[in-house]
């Protein structure tokens, strides 16, 4: 997922061990588990996902709005179930961000 200027900024950052407990929660929801989690600096994505697993997030979503890490979030673990951003894939991630 492409990173946009307008984040959305929260009042306080979290940190990375709150992000990561986040993830993990939405990781348990979906029903999936990545073999990876890195948080690390990333020009031009929010985030990324491998073939092989590995969910690479962006550490500027540690101070973004909850709306935005949530949305990706859980595109990019859902990523770990369906590989491209087809009707399946869009229709789970509106059915996870609208409950």
């Amino acid at each position: 997922m492409r990173a946009n200027a307008a984040s959305g900024q929260a009042s306080a950052p979290m940190t990375k061990a709150e992000f990561k407990a986040e993830v993990a929660a939405w990781a348990k929801r979906i029903g999936v588990q990545p073999r990876e989690l890195h948080i690390r600096q990333m020009r031009r994505k929010w985030g990324s996902c491998s073939t092989e697993g590995r969910v690479t997030l962006n550490q500027e979503l540690l101070s973004a709005s909850a709306d935005i890490r949530r949305e990706v979030i859980v595109e990019e673990l859902l990523h770990l179930r369906v590989p491209n951003h087809g009707k399946l894939f869009r229709a789970l991630k509106r059915a996870y961000l609208a409950s």
